[in-house]
């Protein structure tokens, strides 16, 4: 019961952050591009590398992997969004923005990841 306390103290945190991210960017680029989507997937996916990294070496206890991997990672990457808004984007024929949106995020995350735990890892 108590790591379902952290998650929701967790969730809470990168929900608020994931909103003011998403409206912050639409203010500075508009809403003809999920940039706030990429914005939210490629800083959740560096700090998801970090608490991976951190997990990994035993230096971060379950209930602050449960608050920041779980909670605070899962409220604020969007995959689910992603999915949705690159549906949207092809069914409006869009395909060219879908394809860019799909392959920035994927690439751009899977490095941020790397680039989080090499963070971690090359100070050991």
């Amino acid at each position: 019961m108590n790591n379902l306390v952290w998650v929701a103290l967790g969730g809470a945190g990168g929900a608020v952050l994931r909103y003011s991210i998403s409206i912050f960017m639409i203010q500075l680029f508009g809403s003809s591009f999920p940039f706030g989507t990429l914005t939210v997937n490629v800083l959740g996916s560096f700090l998801m590398g970090i608490v991976a990294a951190l997990s990994q070496l035993s230096h971060i206890s379950p209930e602050v992997k449960a608050l920041l991997g779980v909670g605070f990672m899962g409220a604020l990457t969007t995959f689910s969004t992603f999915s949705n808004e690159t549906l949207m984007l092809i069914q409006g024929g869009e395909l060219l923005k879908a394809f860019l949106n799909v392959a920035l995020n994927l690439i751009i995350c899977l490095l941020m990841v790397y680039l989080g735990q090499q963070l971690i890892l090359s100070r050991v």
